[in-house]
This record gives structure tokens, sequence and C-alpha cells, in this order.
């Protein structure tokens, strides 16, 4: 007996596929196409797993109020959820530990985030001058160790960078929502920036997306003549505040991967305590193109820590306390006594 047909072989396969899915269907089984195992990423320049350092700021984010003045420090749990957002962990940096404990830490990290906040001098300051030195030391040595530092953060690196403790000035642009003015669009090229849609830089200059909250800043014309600041960063954005006066609010470093906010990207997703805190649609998108972009730069650390190491200095091993109801600054903070 001969072979079928084409046509004929074609409608016996055709018959005997719907059969098959018939008698699937009958059975409640849902059949999907068989695939491979996917392997683990092979690619070494990307890691996967990356971890961000903190440095926790003194106090405990509600005026002594929560542990009656006895917390050595804080760090707010929407930088934690901030950094978790886009795929990475959290170790706490804590500001007053002895300094071989610091660089013990640094040495589990891909990337360092220095928080808003008030203090200015002291050891606190002292701190987070060795880890910016860190920072800049590992990036000098071909290592790729970004840095994200955001209100007091930015105030505190440019006090560093310019060797002048009174280079800030006053503005008033305290719990404000504002805009993002972009003096020179084609600056935004290799920037945190370059990754937004048009539509949304477009939106961040004319609708108020970004949060503000801060008394002292640093005016463009500042920036501009100071030659340390001015050969360190470029300027990405300007904001005005309440009176107009328009100050620095976005920089990038042009030889490392260090980028400054003057307002807070965290709080648009993570903090509910004020009702002028932007939590539309594109403000949260903001927020996350902020996180996905630090944590891609911390992705091409080559740093590879142990894992029970990170494991014991994560953040995971201290409880988070809800102060909303003492705070409007933060909803949730780990405290460090």
């Amino acid at each position: 007996m001969g072979s079928p047909p084409p046509h004929r072989l074609l409608l016996l396969l055709a018959v005997a596929a719907v059969l098959h899915r018939s008698a699937a269907a009958a059975e409640g089984v849902i059949r999907l196409p068989r695939g491979r195992a996917c392997a683990a990423p092979t690619d070494p320049a990307a890691y996967d797993r990356p971890v961000i350092g903190i440095v926790s700021h003194p106090g405990d984010g509600a005026g002594g109020r929560v542990s009656n003045g006895t917390a050595a420090s804080y760090i707010a749990a929407s930088y934690v959820k901030f950094v978790e957002s886009a795929g990475a962990r959290v170790v706490p940096l804590i500001y007053n530990e002895p300094e071989e404990r610091l660089l013990e830490k640094l040495s589990l990290v891909n990337g360092v985030l220095f928080t808003g906040g008030s203090v200015k001098s002291g050891p606190y300051f002292e701190t987070i001058k060795k880890v910016f030195q860190y920072v800049l030391d590992k990036n000098d040595a071909g290592i790729p160790f970004p840095l994200f530092a955001q209100c007091l953060g930015f105030e505190l690196v440019s006090m560093i960078v310019s060797k002048d403790n009174n280079i800030l000035e006053s503005f008033s642009a305290t719990n404000q929502a504002s805009t993002l003015q972009f003096p020179n669009y084609s600056s935004l090229e290799g920037s945190v920036f370059e990754r937004f849609d048009p539509d949304l830089i477009k939106k961040l200059s004319t609708s108020c997306l970004v949060m503000q909250n801060h008394k002292y800043g640093i005016s463009p014309k500042t920036l501009r003549e100071n030659v340390a600041l001015s050969s360190f960063f470029k300027i990405l954005t300007t904001s005005p505040d309440e009176n107009g006066e328009v100050y620095v609010s976005t920089v990038q470093a042009n030889k490392y991967p260090i980028t400054c906010t003057q307002w807070h990207p965290e709080k648009a997703i993570f903090e509910f305590g004020k009702q002028m805190i932007p939590h539309s649609e594109e403000a949260v998108q903001v927020t996350q193109n902020f996180a996905n972009y630090f944590i891609s730069q911390a992705r091409k650390s080559q740093n590879r820590p142990p894992a029970d190491k990170v494991l014991d200095n994560l953040i995971y091993n201290y409880s988070p306390t809800f102060i909303g109801k003492k705070s409007k600054s933060f909803d949730v903070v780990y405290i460090f006594s």
C-alpha cells in the first residue's frame, strides 16, 4: 500500500492535532510548547546580584521622638526600597563604626548612596569624606564603583570637591514639589536622563514631578565659577525655589560614575507623609528610571563578594520601625543604636 498524497497527509496531521487538543481540553490541561531550561547568566561583565552601601545619618529620623535621643543613626527605608526596586540589596554603612569595619563593608558592595539629612560636620562628615575618597580611588584604579548622592549628600560632595565648607547658598525649597529645567539637552547624552522618554523629559520641565526638601544648595553661577566644581561636574538640571531663585538640581561627574540630585527620587514611590510629594504615574517613572540607572552602573562592578559575608551584613539583619505617626519626613526607618 503506497503513501497517502501530500494533501491527504497534511489533513491527517491537522485532524490529529485537533483531537490532541480536544483530549487535553477534556482533561482540563493546557499544553504549552516545550522549551529549554534557562541557563545561568554567562556574561562575566554583568553582575546581577549587586549590593549597595548606604551611609547612615545621625539621629532616628524623627528628631529623637522615636528613640528618646538614644539612637546613634538611621537609614530611611525609602532609600532601601529605592535600591531594591532596581534589583539590588543594601548593606548599611553605619557612619560611627570603626574605620576597619567601614572598609570591610565597603569591600562587600558595588556602589554607594549618600542620603538626605542635615548634618554637615563632625564624625558623619568625616565618614562621608572617607567613603567619597574610596569611590574616587576605586574608579581611578579602573574598577567601576558608582555613587548616587542626593540632597544633603550632594551638598557634602560639593563641599568636599570645592574644598570649601562655606560654598553652600540659602534657598527656600522646603517641602516643595518642583520642575526640572534642562539648560543644555546635549549634556544629557550618557547621563541618567538619556534613558528617559522624550515626552517624560518635556513633562519634567513643565510639571512638578520631583520633591525638594532643602534650605541650601548651589546656584549655577557659583558652580560654574568654582574651578574645582566646574571641572568635576556638568550641570544636567536646575530648579527654581519658592522665590524663583534658581539652584542646581542634578549634576553628573565628568570622569566618574557619580550622579547627584538636590531632590529626592525615592519619595515619589515610597514616602506618603506629606501631601505635596508627587505620586503621579509620571513621577513614579522618574523614580524608576533613576533607580534603574544607578543600579545598572553597579552591575558593571567587578567586585564579587562572598555570599555568606554579604548575608551577614545585609540590612535585613535589622528590623524596620514605622515612625509615620511621629515624623512627616519618613514612614519607615532602620535605626542603629
